[in-house]
């Protein structure tokens, strides 16, 4: 199991920017790597996720051309990007890896292994 530690979150008024990064304690390169999110009273949902390369990413639609996922498996590390943020965006952002599973997979069901999350909160 692989922790991760989620990081970069805060408050931002609507069209700001953040970036959250997530950081962990195995290397990165063995894993699928992915970022969800949980709005008050919504379920948990896939943002985007990266190939263990970091070749090709993968978004939900509403964050295309917004966000970006990227990685530095030196660092071991994983960032998510946000710029234009909405009021929707409003939640606790989540890291998630998956070591077996292809990154696109990561779009219909989570990998096992979750950070503590970071809440990002928009103002308007």
């Amino acid at each position: 199991q692989v922790k991760l530690v989620e990081s970069g979150g805060g408050l931002v008024q609507t069209g700001g920017s953040l970036r959250l990064s997530c950081a962990s304690s195995r290397p990165l390169s063995e894993y699928a790597m992915g970022w969800f999110r949980q709005g008050p009273g919504k379920e948990r949902d896939f943002v985007a996720s990266i190939t263990r390369s970091g070749g090709r990413t993968y978004y939900t639609d509403s964050v295309k051309g917004r966000f970006t996922i990227s990685r530095d498996n030196g660092k071991n590390t994983v960032y998510l990007q946000m710029n234009n943020l909405k009021p929707e965006d409003m939640a606790v952002y989540y890291c998630n890896a998956d070591r077996s599973r292809a990154a696109g997979l990561l779009a219909r069901s989570a990998g096992p292994d979750w950070g503590q999350g970071t809440q990002v909160t928009v103002s308007s």
